[in-house]
């Protein structure tokens, strides 16, 4: 599973820990990622994401995954998220 959230497009950043003695070995910064299932209205059924806290946070403040992927731009979402968006569109002209 690749470590980036579909939504927000964080991933892995690479740096430095850097000891007492200032001696540098390279590290990972690992996105926090976490899995859940968001309710889509329109859809009416459970959408299960490995998402960032930041993605999370991002998708509560727009109202809601249907809001969200509903005023995102297709360039700024993942594939797996634009599937999602395409399933929406789908749903909601059929009604």
């Amino acid at each position: 599973m690749a470590k980036r959230c579909p939504v927000m497009g964080k991933g892995v950043q690479s740096g430095n820990t850097v000891s007492h003695a200032k001696n540098a070995t390279r590290r990972r910064f690992l996105p926090n990622l976490q899995n859940v299932s968001l309710m889509s209205e329109i859809l009416g059924n459970l959408v299960r994401f490995r998402i960032s806290a930041h993605g999370l946070r991002t998708i509560e403040h727009n109202g809601g995954l249907d809001n969200y992927l509903l005023s995102t731009s297709n360039s700024r979402l993942t594939e797996e998220a634009k599937s999602v968006k395409k399933r929406i569109l789908k749903a909601q002209k059929s009604v």
